[in-house]
């Protein structure tokens, strides 16, 4: 949303809705409380996979769909976020233009084969051009987190710590007494890591285990 600011995307995660319902609305033009299961679960796999460069082949297999749905699919949700279809064309001319793609903090990832003359080469690298930006920024960000929640318990005098991170998440082991303290403290780092156009927002779960927690 923030890379293609896109109003729509925007104003979805602005409103705090959950995007993939959101995007089901818009591709099914229905209201947000009349998308169903099945409808979400398409929306999601659309948001995912277009992004990164799904072909309709590759959404019909995953979906379980005929290729003519998957190709109303992507029609809809281009449809629905056309400053994202911008977004994915720009990344693709600009990696062409500057042989390499960025994140929002300039970390460069080299694309030498982005206009490869052997089509199956050039197509993976224009996918990359696409997706290095976008998950190369959520990298940039979570480290910037860490480095905020870890200086922040030290700064408190606290013995909890950080214990691991998947993906988009960060698991700690915590001190009973610190349970309070700990959670503010993570989702001020978290919240507060880069300022974009639309809100980070942290869910915070407890338990006496990472099993429990989910």
């Amino acid at each position: 949303a923030h890379l293609s600011q896109d109003a729509a995307m925007i104003e979805a995660f602005c409103a705090q809705q959950d995007i993939h319902s959101a995007t089901a609305a818009k591709i099914y033009k229905k209201d947000i409380s009349e998308v169903d299961r099945a409808e979400r679960g398409n929306a999601k796999s659309a948001n995912f996979g277009i992004i990164y460069g799904i072909s309709e082949f590759g959404l019909a297999g995953n979906l379980g769909i005929s290729r003519d749905e998957a190709k109303k699919l992507i029609t809809g949700y281009f449809d629905s976020y056309p400053d994202v279809k911008k977004y994915m064309d720009d990344s693709i001319q600009k990696a062409r233009e500057n042989g390499y793609t960025e994140t929002i903090y300039s970390r460069r990832r080299y694309l030498e084969d982005i206009t490869s003359s052997n089509s199956t080469v050039r197509s993976f690298a224009e996918r990359n051009a696409i997706n290095a930006p976008i998950q190369g920024s959520a990298a940039d960000i979570m480290k910037i987190a860490m480095v905020r929640l870890h200086q922040a318990l030290k700064e408190n005098g606290l013995k909890s710590i950080i214990t691991l991170q998947v993906h988009d998440e960060l698991v700690l082991e915590v001190e009973k007494s610190e349970l309070e303290r700990v959670v503010e403290i993570t989702r001020e780092a978290m919240e507060n890591a880069a300022s974009l156009s639309v809100p980070l927002t942290v869910d915070v779960r407890s338990a006496e285990n990472w099993l429990d927690a989910h």
